[in-house]
């Protein structure tokens, strides 16, 4: 049974026991809940991805309570030093060379030369890493490949019996992951996933930030790059300008598409930042809709393509993408 811990020091302290002991737990960040296991201990790191029936040719996102635990694990430039300074704690994930005496274990870098590694904003993620004092690896807290959860309830509907524990943190203010940046050549700095800091934020400090030419090219180093992700069951149609009456609709700004069976507006007033924080809740609500409103799939209005806009469409794109076929079962 997955208990639901409440974020006061008792729900903290358990959560931290649990998590020394090779539990998973599940908590809230700004950006989405994440599923933590000790990232030192292999078979911890072995159960989220049984958890989350996760690919595992993706590495894990490794969190700590402060740049300098998380620098003890990579071998920081003077770059990603600058770059903490601005963002940590905050929704940046840096992928650094792995440091000679890294307890990271290689199931959780896939084996890799490099590590991704940030520190999450809030106070009682943050006072949970300080308890348990070893980095904690934490992929979203939801089935691969499945809408991520910004709510604790949204864990508990995938992930219950499959985990130990939700620490219930709340809803999370940004609402979609952290932005991934490549530093292992620190003077071609590389994005490798959009994500909470725009772009354009860090390369007031970065100067111009190289992409990958392709989605391969970026898999490897980074985690949530799958191409077929953050899907609902339901088709996704991008950019539409038309619905259809059996379509729900994910609209954005003050005019909403008429004609939909059901929507939900991420933003009224055209906020990216709200968006963000509604997108995988407006996802999942229009999926759960599909018995009610006999819906044949989603249509999603254009996002404007800038700052969060273009972390927006990054999900968006991976929720449309063509599915892979599901394995035989046995």
């Amino acid at each position: 049974m997955t208990e639901r811990l409440a974020a006061t020091p008792a729900g903290i302290t358990t959560a931290a026991r649990i998590l020394r002991e090779g539990g998973l737990v599940a908590f809230g960040t700004e950006t989405v809940y994440g599923l933590g296991g000790d990232a030192t201990q292999p078979a911890a790191v072995a159960r989220i991805f049984e958890a989350k029936n996760r690919p595992r040719f993706n590495p894990l996102i490794s969190h700590f309570a402060s740049a300098d635990a998380a620098f003890t694990q990579v071998q920081a430039c003077p770059l990603a030093q600058k770059l903490a300074a601005a963002f940590w704690p905050g929704p940046l994930t840096l992928v650094l060379p792995r440091a000679p005496g890294s307890t990271v274990s290689d199931l959780a870098a896939d084996g890799l030369s490099s590590l991704a590694v940030r520190v999450p904003h809030g106070e009682a993620v943050l006072a949970l890493l300080r308890a348990v004092g070893r980095p904690v690896a934490a992929p979203s807290a939801n089935r691969s490949g499945r809408i991520s959860p910004s709510d604790a309830s949204h864990v508990l509907e995938e992930l219950t019996g499959r985990i130990d524990a939700v620490l219930d943190t709340g809803p999370c203010a940004v609402g979609l992951e952290s932005t991934v940046l490549d530093l292992t050549d620190p003077d071609r700095p590389c994005l490798l996933r959009p994500g909470g800091v725009p772009v354009e934020a860090l390369e007031t400090l970065c100067g111009p930030i190289a992409r990958p030419e392709t989605e391969a090219d970026a898999a490897p180093l980074s985690p949530g790059r799958m191409l077929s992700h953050y899907a609902p069951s339901l088709p996704v149609r991008l950019n539409a300008t038309s619905v259809g009456p059996r379509e729900g609709l994910l609209a954005f700004g003050p005019a909403p598409l008429p004609g939909a069976a059901v929507t939900w507006n991420l933003s009224p007033t055209g906020s990216l930042e709200e968006a963000a924080a509604r997108l995988f809740s407006g996802l999942r609500f229009l999926d759960s809709q599909q018995p009610t409103f006999d819906l044949t799939g989603l249509a999603v209005q254009p996002i404007p393509p800038q700052g969060l806009g273009l972390a927006i469409q990054d999900r968006l794109n991976r929720a449309a993408a063509p599915r892979p076929a599901e394995p035989d079962l046995p």
